[in-house]
This record gives structure tokens, C-alpha cells and sequence, in this order.
């Protein structure tokens, strides 16, 4: 019986996870163009590291492991703001989701003109006396500018997923740290976070996935991968080099890059915040 129960699934991820990944494997040791289908080895795999703009998509990697911090303390502040009750944590609740539920394109097509060189945000600088800034056109700050919008786009889930781990924490330990004098931070450090240790190891885990693998609308939208292959990301070279230049097994070695890329920081994320919470 409980191999009954749980067969369907198995076979779900067997399917449509395990065996595209074994094919795309396989695909991405043959050539393209004239050697389609002829085993090429590796290959494929020095074409991308020889390949200027998949090493800046790379790097662009390097910077949302750097961001990922950040988006994972933002909703968690905030779902803390929320969970002590502040005035007003109802509407804030709605207001924060809200941009969860916005497509991509929508949010793309918004901040485009949002951030546009004669947009309001650069108005708003030079009413300040500021000089106004490319945002999306000046390649060292545009891939900075793209994961800034992401991270509003999307915090409002990690957040629903810290309330409901807050739901978990014991009332007793919030007392007992109230009794004895606990301030805020102290209270945070010593009490929250180790209770929440579970969901935040998920949360980072999450986060980093869906920023790997969830900014291709973004990116198509708002910079196209520009300017000058400044904000690709291995997502978006995977989409160009399969849709756009017909070489589907370069765009399979892509992606094998991509997977043991997020299988490797995933565990060492893991084992990094395990060992972290438990020190606090």
C-alpha cells in the first residue's frame, strides 16, 4: 500500500524531471548544425567556457548569490514587523503580496518606464539635485537595477512562507525573553532565529532557485540582455542559444552547467545556515 500511494508521484518526477535530465545530458554531449546528433564529448562545454558572454552570465551569478541575502532578510524584517503587530499589519500584509501576483511582463513593462533615463524615478533625482542615472542602460549598474526589481517582485511569497513559520514559534520562549528584559534585537537573534532555522534554510534555498530560474521574463523585458550582453544570465543564454541560433546542444550544456551549479550551492547553503543557526 504505501508503494501504491506514493508511485504516482515517483512517476511524475521520474517522467518529467529525471529522464529530460539524463536526455539532456546525453544531448549535450552531440553537435549542432552539420554534426547533429554525431557525439562531440565535451565540446559543447568548451564552446561555452571560451564564450564571452556566457562567463559574463556566470559572473552575473556570482552577483545574485551576493544579492541573495538580501532578498531572504527583506521579507523576513518585514514578516517580523508583521508577526509583533504593527499598526497597520493587515493592509501591509495585502500591500507586500500583492506583487506576487503581478506576471513578470507586467512588472517588466512598469519599471521600463519607471526607470527610463526621462522617468519618474530620475525626476524625482534631479528634483533632488541629483544627476540622473541609466538604469537600465549604463552596463555596470544594470543587472543590480534588474535584480533590485526582482526582489520587489517577489519577496511577498518568502514572506507568506515566514509568517507561516512564525505560527510555529513557541509563545512561551517570546515570553520568557520579555520577562527577562530581551530587547527587540536580542529577542530576534536569540529566540526567532532558531526557532526559525527550518524555514529559513527553505527560504534561502527557494530564493536562490527562483533567482537562477524565474528572471528570464524580466530580463526579456526590461534589458534583453543588454546592454552589450551586460545582464545575461544562464537562463536567458540557454532561451538565445535554442530559440535564436538554433544550437540546442549548446543550450543542453548550458543547462547541465546551470543544474550542478544550483545542486552545489544548494547543499553548501544547506549545511552553511544548518551550522549557522545552530551556533545562534
Amino acid at each position: 500500500m504505501p508503494v501504491l500511494l506514493v508511485a504516482p508521484a515517483v512517476l511524475v518526477v521520474v517522467a518529467l524531471r529525471i529522464v529530460p535530465l539524463v536526455m539532456g545530458a546525453n544531448y549535450s554531449l552531440t553537435g549542432d548544425g552539420a554534426d547533429n546528433g554525431a557525439f562531440v564529448g565535451l565540446a559543447n562545454y568548451r564552446t561555452l567556457l571560451d564564450d564571452p558572454v556566457f562567463r559574463t552570465a556566470l559572473r552575473n551569478v556570482g552577483l545574485l548569490l551576493v544579492a541573495l541575502p538580501v532578498a531572504v532578510s527583506v521579507p523576513g524584517i518585514l514578516a517580523t514587523f508583521l508577526f509583533l503587530r504593527v499598526p497597520g499589519h493587515r493592509l501591509y500584509r495585502s500591500v507586500y503580496f500583492f506583487p506576487v501576483v503581478l506576471s513578470p511582463v507586467i512588472i517588466g513593462a512598469i519599471f521600463n518606464v519607471v526607470l527610463s533615463f526621462d522617468g519618474p524615478a530620475n525626476q524625482l533625482l534631479v528634483r533632488l539635485g541629483m544627476q540622473p542615472v541609466d538604469w537600465l542602460g549604463d552596463g555596470s549598474i544594470a543587472m543590480l537595477t534588474v535584480i533590485a526589481v526582482h526582489i520587489w517582485a517577489t519577496f511577498g511569497m518568502a514572506l507568506v512562507i515566514f509568517m507561516a513559520g512564525f505560527a510555529t514559534v513557541d509563545q512561551s520562549l517570546l515570553d520568557a525573553a520579555r520577562v527577562d528584559g530581551a530587547n527587540l534585537p536580542q529577542t530576534v537573534w536569540h529566540v526567532i532565529i532558531p526557532e526559525l532555522s527550518q524555514t529559513i534554510q527553505f527560504v534561502f534555498v527557494t530564493t536562490m532557485i527562483g533567482m537562477l530560474t524565474g528572471m528570464f521574463g524580466l530580463l526579456y523585458i526590461m534589458t534583453a540582455g543588454g546592454p552589450g550582453g551586460a545582464t545575461y544570465l544562464p537562463e536567458l543564454y540557454i532561451w538565445v542559444q535554442q530559440g535564436q541560433m538554433n544550437r540546442p546542444a549548446l543550450a543542453s550544456a548550458a543547462s547541465m552547467v546551470l543544474f550542478v551549479f544550483m545542486l552545489v550551492v544548494g547543499f553548501a547553503q544547506l549545511r552553511i545556515i544548518k551550522r549557522a543557526t545552530k551556533e545562534v
